[in-house]
């Protein structure tokens, strides 16, 4: 059986909590990272800190889906769209981006069957996110079957390609907890849509963070402009 793992990775908290999931089940990383005309590459930059930490930097794959700005639609690729802050908003939340994490995914997929990995992470969550309809089982157990369908190693090998989400039933407490207890390299991971040098403390993804480490009685180690007080 391979032990190949590809890990889709952002540079976030989550998909770096996969990295170190994926590690200690004991798969080689194998990371890819999308640039798709985001607000910023800060988060891009974290990726590959992120990648070099666990000494996989030399097979790091960044690939341009900048196409995905030119679609629009997202407050995460239309700078003309503010990002929302001071909570969740009711419903799909204009950073949803749409289709992302079919392309991703999709694309994460081409890579497994080039390197021949059985197994690919990512770090959606349906519990502590922002009601992004490409985050729910649903979603992911339709895509394993749709790619086990479209490709070669799907339809002519014994073995399967399986979407690992060890992510996706957690809380972002939850989340942290098994983060700290595999040495996650939290620090060098960035989290805010707004990708300044701190993050801004403001937007949902902060908060959503901040609320995590506080509810494992610890401090986040990012710099934050504004670090406003949240119940943990």
């Amino acid at each position: 059986m391979s032990r190949k793992a590809v890990i889709v990775l952002s540079g976030g908290l989550d998909s770096t909590t996969c990295m170190g999931i994926a590690r200690r089940d004991g798969y080689e990383l194998y990371p890819i990272t999308f640039h798709y005309n985001q607000r910023h590459d800060r988060e891009v930059e974290h990726a590959k800190r992120v990648a070099r930490f666990y000494g996989v930097h030399d097979r790091h794959k960044i690939v341009d889906v900048s196409f995905l700005g030119q679609i629009g639609g997202s407050s995460l690729t239309d700078l003309s769209m503010d990002v929302p802050d001071g909570g969740s908003e009711e419903g799909i939340p204009n950073t949803y981006v749409p289709a992302r994490n079919l392309i991703f995914l999709s694309l994460a997929t081409a890579y497994a069957e080039v390197i021949g990995a059985t197994r690919i992470y990512t770090g959606v969550t349906a519990v502590d996110y922002s009601g992004y309809p490409d985050c729910r089982p649903e979603f992911i157990a339709s895509l394993t079957e749709t790619v086990n369908l479209a490709t070669r190693m799907g339809v002519t090998s014994g073995e399967k390609i399986s979407i690992e989400t060890p992510l996706i039933r957690l809380t972002k407490g939850e989340i942290i907890r098994v983060g700290l207890e595999l040495g996650v390299p939290y620090e060098l991971t960035t989290s805010c849509y707004n990708g300044e040098e701190e993050a801004c403390g403001e937007c949902d993804s902060c908060r959503l963070r901040l609320k995590g480490f506080a509810e494992n009685g610890t401090e986040d180690p990012i710099p934050y402009r504004k670090r406003p007080n949240v119940a943990g």
